[in-house]
């Protein structure tokens, strides 16, 4: 009966847009478990002891939500479904890994290494230059640029299709990464290919991304970055936080076009709600250096 219920669960959420693919490998869990020990209905305690199974507290809590939620909206048809209670495994510590933001020079080295990577005369440098380039110049995560096809390129700019919140969205382009982007495409186009893909390997295939991150790492290695962040790595995903600290600093910096600015970023990110854009920015010597002059203007306005 659990299973059923499942399969009907799933079916809403899918057809709400939700992809669901982690939330429903976790709930067939649940389910499997909880069924081969009798269970027709929800129970907390049951959900707690396959929670309980994870290895680690995120995970654990992750489990209890996931099966929370299916839970609700269980309950809410049947009484006899009970809904463990959200903070029975403790309450959630919010770890952010402070992003790593790129100098300029950084970039440009970035950019060096990968135009120098062989075979030379392939199109494999000038594909990841121009791949690393685009993900500096538009914010794009790395697997909206991967999933991006040949005719995804427009005379208005990138069409991002159905992207990780199930929306679709035009990212217009700078002249300069218009120009880089067109060189590619002259390469790109003389393959001998059926892929559609807009950067694919030497063979005319499709990247996954864990080879681009290899390749990434290496340029790491090449340009002095490994480490560079108190020991740690620099992220290809830092690169999608620099691209929003940077274009804020070149904001004018009073409020109303701060605001204006915001709205428009998130909406260039592909962000659901405008809180989520926050979470990319990262104090920089230019943002404090706005925020103390906006604080000393305040001040001085107060005191007049």
């Amino acid at each position: 009966m659990l299973n059923q219920h499942l399969a009907k669960y799933l079916d809403q959420q899918q057809s709400l847009g939700f992809k669901f693919r982690v939330q429903q490998i976790l709930l067939r869990g649940y389910v499997g478990f909880a069924e081969e020990r009798g269970d027709r209905h929800i129970r907390s305690a049951r959900v707690l002891a396959w929670a309980a199974r994870a290895p680690s507290p995120e995970q654990r809590r992750n489990r209890l939500l996931t099966v929370r939620r299916f839970a609700l909206a269980m309950h809410a048809e049947d009484p006899r479904h009970q809904v463990p209670a959200a903070d029975a495994l403790g309450h959630a510590v919010v770890k952010r890994r402070p992003p790593y933001i790129y100098s300029a020079d950084e970039i440009a080295r970035l950019l060096r290494a990968a135009a120098a990577l062989r075979p030379e005369g392939s199109i494999r440098p000038t594909m990841y230059a121009t791949l690393f380039g685009l993900l500096t110049a538009t914010g794009m995560r790395i697997a909206e640029a991967l999933a991006l096809q040949i005719d995804d390129v427009t005379a208005d700019g990138l069409v991002v299709r159905q992207t990780k919140f199930q929306k679709s969205r035009l990212l217009p382009l700078h002249a300069t990464a218009r120009l880089a982007l067109d060189r590619y495409l002259v390469a790109r186009r003389s393959l001998t290919t059926t892929d559609r893909a807009l950067f694919v390997s030497v063979a005319g295939q499709s990247l996954p991304y864990n080879t681009v991150r290899r390749i990434f790492l290496q340029l790491l290695d090449r340009t002095d970055l490994r480490g560079a962040y108190s020991g740690r790595d620099p992220r290809i995903h830092d690169l999608r936080h620099t691209f929003a600290v940077r274009s804020l600093e070149q904001c004018s910096h009073d409020r109303a076009a701060v605001a204006r600015h915001i709205v428009a970023l998130s909406t260039y990110l592909g962000h659901v709600h405008v809180t989520d854009t926050y979470w990319y920015l990262q104090a920089t010597p230019v943002l404090m250096g706005h925020i103390a002059e906006a604080g000393e203007a305040l001040l001085i306005g107060g005191a007049a």
